[in-house]
């Protein structure tokens, strides 16, 4: 991978950025395209992958967006910068590699900020520790401020990432998010006390991810 075409697309519903993706995915396996990283934010809406569970869906029947990625339940909303990566990954394809790479990058734009990351055992995604034991009420868990989840097919990668610039955290209460009972969701703007909208991490977020998608060296 050397070349990719970062598209910034605003706020786009998800079935049409959904369609989008799958045209692109098409081209880029048809040798027609370049790889490509849409960047955008959703109005709100859940959307679940191929292992969700029917407990793991909102308890008020909203409606949900059944889709093609890997992993469970989750919500898109106003707040939220998401990408799509679509891009053919080298040979022998892995599919983990890949959601690593996703990973590093999303962890140098946090730590950037201020907000240090750490990744889970057994969960993908960029994650918060749990607060060290103490007198504090107020202790946390875990807590997962970007969410991944990818398909490969044909060796071209669609979905991707969700990372939580200042979103209404309420919308998670609604499902049990990724599956993950016994973790909690958050955002950088949560985390540092201040607002961080989409806007503030667009530049370092496409930075990071044309670094780790193109395989070029970090400078």
């Amino acid at each position: 991978m050397t070349e990719l075409r970062v598209v910034r697309a605003g706020t786009v519903p998800y079935e049409e950025a959904w369609a989008r993706q799958r045209e692109i995915h098409a081209a880029r396996v048809a040798g027609e395209g370049p790889d490509t990283l849409l960047l955008l934010e959703h109005p709100s809406v859940y959307t679940a992958g191929r292992r969700t569970e029917p407990h793991e869906r909102p308890f008020d029947g909203t409606p949900v967006v059944d889709v093609d990625r890997g992993g469970k339940i989750t919500w898109h909303g106003p707040g939220q910068l998401v990408g799509y990566p679509i891009v053919a990954l080298p040979d022998p394809v892995d599919v983990v590699a890949h959601v690593r790479r996703l990973e590093d990058a999303l962890m140098q734009v946090c730590g950037s900020l201020g907000v240090e990351t750490v990744r889970v055992d057994g969960r993908s995604g960029v994650w918060l520790p749990a607060d060290a034991p103490g007198p504090d009420s107020r202790f946390r868990p875990e807590r997962k401020i970007a969410a991944i989840g990818v398909r490969v097919a044909r060796g071209v990668t669609m979905h991707g990432f969700a990372l939580n610039c200042d979103p209404d955290l309420g919308a998670f209460g609604a499902i049990v998010p990724c599956g993950i009972a016994d973790a909690g969701v958050t955002s950088l703007s949560a985390e540092l006390g201040r607002d961080v909208p989409v806007a503030e991490v667009l530049d370092a977020v496409e930075a990071a991810m044309r670094r780790v998608l193109t395989l070029t060296p970090a400078v």
